[in-house]
């Protein structure tokens, strides 16, 4: 009987460590576990360190380590290294946090959408799909070439590298280009 009930337990570790481990995914170098939040994986990411200087001066922290749920899409370095010089030395400073907030909030959409979820917003929507910003503004999403693109309010374009990287408070989606509010 001992050894049956050690035996289940071992099955069972077995089936989680699986499935915690199958939703775990890399970013920058580091894995994202589903059972951390936004800001406790997205710090571990050499690719998001931008993100993640920019997030903390904006007083953002305590919001993206909430209950959520979030869906947050996340811009590499290389996507904040695409705009113009000093854009992001100036954004990130004080006199600039509601700006800065403004930019950052526009990537967050209030509930967990998981790319099959957007995928079907944008087959119902036959081609394209608005979503409303947790900063009020709206994004649109469409497919093109078996690919989730965002269009921002400018008509900026981002395409999501990678997609369905789960958090215990939401998921994010890895985006190429900073998106733009009006």
């Amino acid at each position: 009987m001992k050894k049956l009930i050690i035996a289940a337990l071992a099955v069972a570790t077995f089936a989680i460590a699986s499935k915690v481990n199958a939703q775990t995914k890399m970013v920058g170098g580091a894995a994202m576990y589903p059972t951390k939040n936004i800001v406790e994986n997205a710090i571990n990411s050499k690719d998001h360190t931008t993100l993640v200087a920019a997030v903390k001066a904006a007083g953002l922290v305590p919001t993206l380590s909430s209950a959520g749920p979030f869906t947050v899409f996340a811009p590499t370095n290389e996507a904040f290294n695409k705009l113009p010089a000093g854009t992001v030395d100036n954004l990130v400073k004080p006199a600039n946090k509601v700006a800065l907030t403004k930019i950052l909030t526009y990537h967050v959409v209030a509930g967990k959408l998981s790319a099959a979820d957007l995928m079907a917003k944008v087959k119902d929507g036959k081609g394209k799909a608005e979503l409303n910003t947790v900063s009020g503004g709206t994004l649109t999403v469409m497919e093109q070439g078996k690919k989730l693109y965002l269009v921002d309010e400018k008509g900026g374009k981002s395409w999501i590298t990678i997609a369905d990287v789960n958090q215990s408070n939401g998921v994010i989606h890895v985006v190429n280009t900073v998106l733009m509010p009006n």
